[in-house]
Formats: structure tokens, C-alpha cells, sequence
């Protein structure tokens, strides 16, 4: 009995193709080559209507918005505790002090209820995650950081293609971050991310920062005779190798997405009939999801343990999530929880996430299921 694994990146067979042919041309491998352009048009034309730049990583998009906005030591971030260390990472390397606050028990995403309560004069951030590709409150935290002068950092890690009433993820706050990370939706080659300029004012310095701290890309438009070192920067581009592979996965987005939905619908659909053994997911009426993960709520800690090892019995893959951030080491270090952690701790020893990518077969959707309710027999 073969196993059923709990991720693989996705395959929709021109990676290849592509790769090779640009080996086999005369374009460049390096950062903002030809399908690296392509990639960043399909975003701009397509979901975002604002600058995008390909990145490295997710975690690359969020350390240059960092810099972007020029956080400093003393600065205050607000975050959830529920996230990858990435979050928080990108600005305590640049001084801040994190704050972190609770989350929405519905959507696992922060409580924009309780943002307020944390911002003092310090407070330079806001960083919402959009949790499984579902969508935080976002107007109300555009208008919290809008009456305090802050800036909105979308975490949009898993937030490719889905949307806030009609709007795309990342296209919300000031500026937001996308994963191409292997577990996520789309990958460039199990790494890669994209960051999203919402804001005028930072667009041009971006390029700049992005580009080691020069002036290069607008040499290679023509607006200056030649290039030189104008300001601080770092290497945040990824090679066109790396976008080639992901342009063949955007030019069938729709594809992806839709197949991920139908496995996403039919756990949901399924497992109706275990609410009051288990929560699932909910999706709010102004969010339009992109199927990034398909999770239940089990009762308690034993319980979802008792069910890991009972789908590993039966050749299944499944996974837990975050630990909470400021439960760990580093979290107590740098920032501090606000407030009580009413869910944030609670929700992290229940949360089990199932198998869910784009090749996974109906054959093995069918067995996930089978056994997950044999168990809650």
C-alpha cells in the first residue's frame, strides 16, 4: 500500500520545456530575465494593479519591506503569535520588538479587535497573515493603521489568488509578500517569492534596495547613463531558472487553482457531517479562498495525536502546524504576547492539516476521508 503524502509541489509538465529553453538561448539566468519579467506582468496585470518584484523568498519580499519602511531598533511590530518565524524574523533582524496578538478562532488569523489595545507610540507595523489562504479583516485594519499613521505588511505567503471583496490578496496594505516555497500553491523550483509595492512612495527605492543598493534597473530602462551604489540594499532576486520554472504553473493558475478547490470542497462537504467532533475551516462571506490547505479542529491535543498516528497507520501523511511564536525562545526574547492568549496556544494543539496538493489523486481524497471518519466511528 503506497503512501499518501501530505504535500508535493505542484507539476504541470512545461517546467522542463521552459528551463531548458532558456538554457538553450541567449537570455540571461540571473534575476529580471526574461521569464522573471513574465512573472512579474502576470502579476501586475492580473491580480495586483501595483508593482511586483520577484524575490528569493517569501522571507527575502518581507526583510525589503523592512527596510522599506525603515524599521529601526526600538520599533514595534504588531503580528500574530500563530505564524512562520519568517513573520517575525524579517524585523527583529532590523531592531524591531515584536507584539504579538491573539487570533480570530474562526479564521486563525489576528484579531483585528485586539490590534488597537497593542499599538503605542512606538508602533511602526502591522503585519496580518492571511492564515490557509483566507483573508484577515482588512479594512478594519487598513483604518486602525490609517487613524495611527502605521503601515499594513501583508503576510501573503499563502494568499496566492485569492481575494478580500473582489481585491487580491497583497495588493491590500502598503505592501505584501508571496511564497513560491514548494508547500505553497505555486513554487518556483521549491523556493521563491514576490513582493508587492502598493505604495508609490516606495516603489522606485525598492528596485533599489532590491538591487544590491543601486540604481541598475532604471540604467537598463534608460533613465540614467549608468549605475553606482545610491543606497543600502542586498541581493533579493531569484534566478530566471527559478522564474521559468514558475511561469508554466501561472500560465495554468486557473487549472491549479480550480483542482485544489474541488479537493478542498469535497474534504469540506464530507466532513459536514462530524462538526460537534470536529471544526472545520470557515470561510468568511467577503473572502474568496485559493485552497491552500484544507485543516480540522480536533477535540483536544491527545485526540488529534491519537489521529496522526492512526492516518500513519494507514499509510497517510497529515501534519499540526505553528508552534506559537512567543512560546519559543526567540519569541520570548524579542517581542511579548498583549493581552491573553485565549486561542492562539489552544488552536495550535488542535489544528491538523490533510493532504492537499495539485496532483493529488480523487483515489487518495477518497482514502483520506475513508479513514478519517473510520476514526471518528
Amino acid at each position: 500500500m503506497s503512501m499518501v503524502d501530505f504535500n508535493r509541489a505542484p507539476v504541470v509538465g512545461s517546467e522542463i520545456k521552459y528551463i531548458e529553453k532558456l538554457i538553450n538561448s541567449k537570455n540571461k539566468l540571473c534575476g529580471d530575465g526574461y521569464y522573471g519579467n513574465l512573472c512579474q506582468e502576470w502579476f501586475e496585470k492580473r491580480l495586483l494593479k501595483s508593482k511586483a518584484l520577484m524575490t528569493p523568498s517569501c522571507t527575502s519580499s518581507l526583510e525589503l519591506a523592512a527596510l522599506l519602511i525603515d524599521i529601526k531598533e526600538g520599533d514595534e511590530v504588531i503580528l500574530p503569535s500563530f505564524t512562520f518565524v519568517s513573520t517575525a524574523n524579517a524585523f527583529v533582524l532590523r531592531g524591531a520588538k515584536l507584539k504579538f496578538v491573539d487570533i480570530d478562532p474562526k479564521t486563525q488569523n489576528i484579531d483585528s479587535k485586539l490590534i488597537e489595545a497593542s499599538i503605542t507610540l512606538k508602533t511602526k507595523a502591522i503585519v496580518p497573515v492571511h492564515y490557509a489562504g483566507v483573508s484577515c479583516e482588512m479594512d478594519e485594519i487598513n483604518e486602525i493603521a490609517k487613524e495611527n499613521k502605521i503601515f499594513v505588511i501583508e503576510d501573503a505567503a499563502q494568499g496566492v489568488m485569492s481575494k478580500y471583496k473582489g481585491q487580491s490578496l497583497g495588493g491590500l496594505g502598503h505592501m505584501g509578500a508571496f511564497s513560491f516555497h514548494e508547500t505553497k500553491n505555486y513554487t518556483s523550483a521549491g523556493e521563491g517569492g514576490l513582493l508587492c509595492v502598493n505604495d508609490s512612495t516606495f516603489m522606485e527605492r525598492a528596485e533599489i534596495i532590491r538591487e544590491k543598493g543601486t540604481n541598475r534597473s532604471q540604467f537598463f530602462r534608460g533613465v540614467v547613463d549608468k549605475y553606482s551604489w545610491v543606497d543600502i540594499g542586498s541581493s533579493y532576486l531569484p534566478s530566471d531558472v527559478q522564474c521559468a520554472y514558475l511561469w508554466a504553473q501561472l500560465e495554468v493558475a486557473d487549472q491549479i487553482n480550480e483542482r485544489r478547490l474541488h479537493i478542498w470542497n469535497t474534504y469540506h462537504s464530507t466532513f459536514e457531517s462530524l462538526e460537534g467532533k470536529i471544526t472545520r475551516p470557515f470561510i468568511p462571506k467577503e473572502c474568496e479562498h485559493n485552497a491552500h490547505m484544507y485543516y480540522i479542529l480536533c477535540k483536544d491535543l491527545e485526540q488529534r495525536t491519537s489521529l496522526i498516528e492512526f492516518l500513519k497507520a494507514n499509510q497517510i501523511q497529515s501534519a499540526f502546524h505553528y508552534v506559537p511564536l512567543h512560546s519559543s525562545k526567540a519569541g520570548r526574547k524579542f517581542g511579548e504576547f498583549v493581552g491573553q492568549d485565549q486561542f492562539t496556544s489552544d488552536h495550535s494543539e488542535r489544528l491538523l492539516r490533510l493532504p492537499l496538493f495539485y496532483n493529488l489523486s480523487d483515489l487518495d481524497v477518497n482514502k483520506v476521508i475513508d479513514c478519517v471518519m473510520q476514526f471518528y466511528k
